[in-house]
């Protein structure tokens, strides 16, 4: 059988073809938020900063299932391609394809249908409650055109196509930062514009997928493999697991966030609305940091997972290793900014009272501190997941969230009030870095050993 590019081209290379138009789509997802945030702020103020924070949960859940729908289908479609079944791997791709379009659809009505509920639970408080809900009751139309675009993107980088795959959520965001401002400033309408833009963007994003799909796609789909079967799910599932639940823990720990700002905020002299939006601005910020390290997994998803197959482990272990050392700078990166420029940052998304930019500034430094170490996790749990270990890769995904990060948000604020959730952050990277690296250390030497590697810790040497 004729050899992939995926095992003989270089592996620098091939991370630049698939990595950078990965990272660029998790920018441009990113960006949907940081837009938004930007001018809601710019024309809502703080109020409108606390109403996408409450509604950010619900983001998240949607980016959730995407990722276990779109990270299992194009796992499972790597490892079976390399194992030289494309029959198989064309059936996997047609039924995430299916999931991807049926969960969007549910997600949007249940929002709509529990509205006032859902932001309730979500840590919403009076004055934001008119805020956050114009803006969830649009956007939730546009939820199904969301989870489709963002999860078949990595079917689409699956199929060897990672331009395309970046194109689509490119295409949308622009439209959303040209729409923004006409829809807010324009226009006069407010945190409903921004919603409205967002919706536009994600419908085209969406429509271009479905163009891909049926029209571009190497991968041959017809209609008998979009019947969804519960065996192909249960393969989808598993190895979408890892990457899904890693966004789920996020939403729980953003639910629990929202509702301790909410309490500890008002017994303190920030106030509750405060506390709310600031953590709006810096969830967003961050994630331009983790759009990058879960980029760089994504765009190695189809080389770590093709070589696993094919049993060439060397490749997947250097291919692990430069993914590692481009996370890690990217974390010292932000970390630097983090800790010199947190007011400077925070200013972007509108003006504020002293207190305000107190307590900004304060959240910044201390809840992000070790910001340069937390590319890890989540470009590990990639890693686990695409080498079929998807209970490593679940692991992975808890520990950092649920483990470690909510137990200290709800055990600390007793002791320090609101500072206690800022002192919870670093405790709990600095803890699920240790653990990651455990695992990581583990597989890496497991690998080796069955490659025959003579001995632990032997140079690589020079591979292509």
């Amino acid at each position: 059988m004729e050899k992939s590019h995926l095992e003989t081209e270089k592996i620098g290379k091939l991370m630049l073809k698939f990595a950078i138009p990965a990272i660029i789509s998790m920018l441009v997802g990113s960006l949907y938020n940081i837009v938004d945030q930007i001018f809601i702020g710019q024309g809502v103020g703080i109020l409108g900063n606390a109403a996408t924070n409450v509604a950010f949960p619900i983001s998240i859940i949607c980016v959730a299932l995407a990722l276990l729908f779109g990270v299992g289908g194009a796992s499972n479609f790597n490892l079976e391609a390399g194992a030289g079944d494309k029959e198989k791997a064309v059936h996997l791709a047609g039924n995430a394809l299916f999931m991807l379009a049926f969960s969007g659809v549910v997600i949007g009505g249940v929002v709509l249908l529990f509205l006032d509920p859902i932001l309730v639970l979500c840590g919403t408080t009076d004055k934001v409650m008119t805020y956050a809900a114009d803006y969830t009751g649009i956007t939730a139309f546009g939820i199904p055109f969301l989870i489709l675009s963002t999860g078949s993107s990595h079917l689409i980088r699956a199929d060897g196509s990672p331009g395309y795959s970046m194109a689509c959520n490119l295409t949308g965001a622009i439209i959303n930062t040209i729409l923004d401002p006409l829809f807010i400033f324009g226009f006069g309408w407010g945190i409903k514009g921004a919603a409205l833009a967002t919706v536009i963007g994600q419908v085209v994003s969406g429509l271009m997928v479905v163009f891909y799909f049926f029209k571009l796609a190497d991968m041959r789909l017809h209609k008998g493999l979009f019947k969804p079967e519960a065996r192909i799910i249960r393969a989808i599932v598993g190895l979408g697991f890892a990457s899904c639940i890693n966004q789920i823990s996020m939403a729980f720990v953003q639910v629990i966030m929202n509702n301790t700002l909410r309490h500890y905020g008002a017994q303190s002299v920030y106030g509750p609305e405060i506390p709310l939006a600031v953590v709006g601005v810096v969830s967003k910020v961050n994630m331009i940091f983790i759009s990058i390290c879960v980029g760089i997994s994504q765009g190695c998803q189809p080389i770590w997972g093709y070589n696993y197959g094919a049993k060439n482990y060397r490749r997947v272990e250097e291919t692990y290793k430069r993914a590692a050392t481009i996370c890690l700078a990217a974390g010292i990166t932000f970390f630097i900014f983090f800790q010199l420029m947190p007011r400077g940052i925070v200013s972007i998304f509108g003006n504020g009272t002293e207190e305000y930019f107190h307590f900004a500034e304060r959240y910044f430094r201390i809840f992000m501190f070790f910001t340069f170490i937390n590319a890890i996790q989540p470009m590990s749990s990639g890693f686990f997941t695409s080498i079929g270990k998807a209970f490593l890769g679940a692991t992975v995904s808890l520990t950092r969230q649920v483990l470690f990060l909510v137990p200290l948000i709800l055990i600390f604020p007793l002791f320090m009030g609101i500072d206690g959730v800022m002192y919870a952050g670093p405790i709990a990277d600095l803890a699920a870095a240790i653990v990651v690296i455990t695992f990581v250390t583990r597989e890496i030497r497991r690998m080796r050993k069955e490659d025959g590697n003579p001995k632990e810790g032997t140079p690589l040497g020079n591979l292509n």
